[in-house]
């Protein structure tokens, strides 16, 4: 094919218009909702425990035995693994657009199903969660590829990565949301039940009308991706995959015409020279994907597996490691409402001041420094940071030191978010061939997700005391928060290491980086920055 195609032209030259922000709330709130929906499960995991594990005349209220502590954690990071191989694999057979709407539907349907959890028993309840929270992740985990496809395809090429980036910065707001709304219900049920601690009244200390307020902050998470069902649904599928995929020119013409408010030309017999070509065209099991493209597919895989390792451990345990510092006091010393509260809080405060400023640093310096300049950036301050909590460790636990541990950890979730987080899932958006380009990211998403799934469950169990009197119920002992720490850091570190596969796509075609602008699909390759 001589050339790239006209309408794809259009959309790499487009100056940015409103349909460019109308596609970033549209994408943006899939990422929303993936966010609230699973990192909420966080706040409500304490209440949990204490709803249903609390022994009568037990020294301290009940938590989550180990076993269903992770799976109520980590089921919906497995569901959410599937997802992204499956739905990505989908939205290269089928279309974007087409696959698009499924995966909004369960998440909504999951939502409001994980709320309803039914059973005559903890356990029953509990394994009502667990089945329609891997659904709820198996529906979030199509997201993932799909929105951050269509952004790519529809955005121009000169600020094609803040786009992407403002669509994966919801997720932010989805974290701060979810603790904003466990503040609320928290704060409501509070000023109706005014009940003492658990030490000073061990039955008091929570009433049996609690059991609602998990359930409602797991069902808000339906609401955003709800009200963008409509709109999600009247995107048209992408130029990109009708005319490279589909090849559909007219059809992708006429549709860029009304999104780019132009007449475009149906370049018929281009698109036909395509389709004619088809035959030599490579597939993602070939040698020929592989000597394209084997190295950058290892370098969105592993940098999205280690960073995840290490953010989801953060994220998921707050709770725990601000628990073991003091900053949220001894479960016994408060009411079931309360911990909830403070939870909420510590998670809000977090989300605030280091989350949501992050991923915007991105979406606003993506563009200007690149994409491999951010990531290593990230990873090397995240390595920096986590060793400066894990070092001097016992420095940290001291009262007068607490509000320092916060503030440094605050630093490491901005880098997180302003470096890697964002990158990774950038990049795989970018450097595939449109006929592969949702099955690679979804391959690269199924990585992080992995990555999220060790961090999720290691964590959990590594990071008990060393001690056996220190150790939460049912667990056994482990590495300990420090050393928990500094293998976290160590994580970060190697994230460094596997950046340097990562290429460099910033000012770029699509075209350019996958080779679709010629018959052979082989233009320069899009290469490592040299370090």
């Amino acid at each position: 094919m001589a050339g790239q195609l006209g309408v794809l032209n259009a959309l790499d030259v487009a100056k940015t218009q409103w349909y460019h922000f109308t596609a970033i709330v549209i994408a943006g709130m899939g990422f929303f909702t993936d966010a609230y929906d699973l990192f909420c499960i966080s706040l409500v995991t304490k209440l949990l425990g204490r709803l249903y594990y609390t022994e009568p005349g037990a020294p301290k209220p009940g938590s989550l035995p180990p076993r269903v502590q992770a799976s109520v954690t980590g089921v919906a990071l497995c569901g959410t693994l599937a997802g992204q191989l499956f739905f990505g694999w989908l939205g290269d057979k089928l279309g974007r657009k087409r696959v698009y709407g499924l995966t909004l539907v369960l998440m909504v349907v999951c939502s409001l199903a994980s709320g309803f959890s039914f059973g005559s028993t903890p356990k029953g309840v509990l394994t009502t969660l667990c089945f329609f929270r891997f659904w709820l992740g198996f529906g979030i985990g199509g997201d993932y590829p799909l929105s951050a496809t269509i952004m790519s395809e529809y955005a121009n090429k000169k600020t094609r990565g803040a786009f992407i980036a403002a669509v994966f910065a919801m997720q932010g707001f989805g974290i701060l949301a979810g603790g904003v709304v466990a503040l609320i219900v928290a704060y409501a049920y509070d000023q109706k039940y005014k009940l003492p601690t658990y030490e000073q009244d061990p039955q008091g200390s929570i009433v049996p009308s609690f059991d609602y307020v998990w359930r409602i902050v797991l069902m808000f998470g339906a609401l955003p991706a709800a009200i963008t069902y409509y709109w999600r649904m009247k995107m048209p599928e992408t130029a990109r995959y009708t005319a490279l995929v589909a090849k559909d020119a007219k059809q992708a013409a006429s549709d860029m015409s009304k999104v780019l408010q132009v007449e475009l030309e149906a370049e018929v017999e281009k698109v036909k020279k395509l389709a004619e070509e088809e035959s030599h065209r490579y597939g993602l099991f070939s040698k020929e994907f592989l000597r394209r493209h084997g190295l950058h597919l290892v370098g969105t895989t592993t940098t999205w597996f280690l960073l995840d390792k290490a953010f989801y451990s953060q994220n998921l345990f707050q709770k725990d490691i601000f628990s073991a510092i003091g900053w949220i006091p001894p479960a016994q010393e408060m009411n079931a409402i309360h911990e909830v509260y403070k939870i909420a809080r510590a998670q809000t405060l977090i989300a605030l001041c280091s989350t949501v400023p992050g991923y915007w640093f991105t979406v606003f310096l993506i563009d200007h420094m690149g994409r491999f300049a951010i990531q290593l950036m990230g990873f090397f301050f995240m390595t920096v940071f986590m060793f400066a909590l894990a070092i001097p460790y016992d420095h940290w636990t001291k009262k007068a030191n607490r509000i320092g541990f916060v503030v440094i950890y605050s630093l490491t979730f901005f880098f997180a978010n302003s470096g890697p987080n964002s990158t990774t899932l950038v990049v795989p958006a970018e450097i595939f061939p449109a006929r592969l380009r949702s099955t690679c990211h979804g391959i690269s998403a199924a990585a992080g997700k992995a990555g999220a799934i060790v961090g999720a469950f290691g964590f959990l169990y590594a990071a008990q005391s060393k001690d056996p009197s220190k150790t939460d119920a049912g667990y056994s002992t482990g590495i300990g928060i420090k050393n928990s720490l500094i293998m976290l850091g160590v994580i970060n570190l190697f994230g460094m290491v596997f950046t340097l596969l990562v290429p460099e796509s910033k000012g770029k075609s699509l075209e350019e980086l996958s080779g679709e602008n010629d018959g052979s699909e082989d233009p320069k390759p899009a290469t490592t920055v040299p370090v």
